[in-house]
């Protein structure tokens, strides 16, 4: 039976929310529940890459390389040991695309062109981006079906959110009709405290049924295990944080 791999970017251009560690463990997760899953770095600073144990310093191709054309995207492709997850690595070097693929044709849909001939091999194919809204983020959100955007139970975790709503209709305006917000996922909460609790609260209200009813927990393991190379899923694997990712891939995979 062939697949059709649903793609999913996972997006928020505001740093250190949960956006890697979410692309590493809902990918790990998926996995364990034996999904074929593509996780795709293209953030440059590599967080996905070395999350799944992989060198960023002693790897001659990354991502960069497929979207300047100048090797197979297949080629890239690294295997895991345990999980049925293939990782296509990021490097340093991706940080230069975002200026070389300025004045390149079709530069917003070059990684479009590289997932859309897999998709028949894979499941899920998640795409970890850059904190920012730039031309790789764009690739991304051009070749995805759904976002999945993190969003920390922290003061301020709202801003900028209307600027990222607003590049995702963009680019379904002008790049990708089929463009959906595939869901919010609630990170780093800790239940004890009454902004968290509030933090959830706003969220529900502005996105509803989008929002995911799992809630990623603050969890000392989950900051910990990219450390060791190892998703939560291996590191911790019957801890909070695991049970949590265990049930977002479920209704991940509930949504389709």
């Amino acid at each position: 039976m062939s697949k059709n791999a649903k793609v999913l970017a996972v997006v928020n251009q505001k740093g250190g929310v949960g956006k890697s560690t979410t692309a590493v463990n809902l990918s790990a997760a998926l996995g364990e529940a034996g999904k074929k899953i593509l996780l795709v770095d293209m953030d440059p600073q590599g967080n996905a890459t070395s999350g799944f144990g992989l060198s960023k310093t002693d790897r001659e191709l990354c991502i960069y390389d497929a979207l300047l054309g100048e090797a197979v995207f297949e080629d890239m492709i690294v295997t895991h040991a345990e999980f049925p997850i293939d990782v296509v690595p990021a490097t340093i070097q991706l940080a230069g695309a975002e200026v070389e693929l300025v004045t390149a044709m079709s530069r917003e849909t070059r990684l479009k062109g590289l997932v859309d001939p897999l998709r028949d091999k894979y499941d899920y194919v998640i795409i970890d981006c850059a904190p920012s809204l730039g031309l790789l983020t764009i690739n991304a959100l051009t070749a995805a079906d759904g976002v999945l955007i993190p969003i920390q139970c922290e003061f301020y975790s709202l801003e900028g959110l209307s600027k990222l709503l607003d590049s995702v209709r963009l680019v379904k305006t002008h790049l990708n009709p089929n463009l959906e917000v595939f869901g919010v996922v609630m990170t780093m909460h800790d239940g004890r405290t009454k902004l968290a609790q509030q933090v959830v609260d706003e969220v529900r209200d502005f996105f509803g049924d989008g929002a995911f009813e799992t809630l990623i927990p603050r969890s000392v393991r989950i900051s910990e295990a990219p450390s060791f190379g190892q998703s939560i899923i291996e590191y911790d694997s019957r801890g909070k944080g695991a049970t949590a990712y265990r049930n977002l891939a479920k209704e991940v995979m509930n949504r389709g």
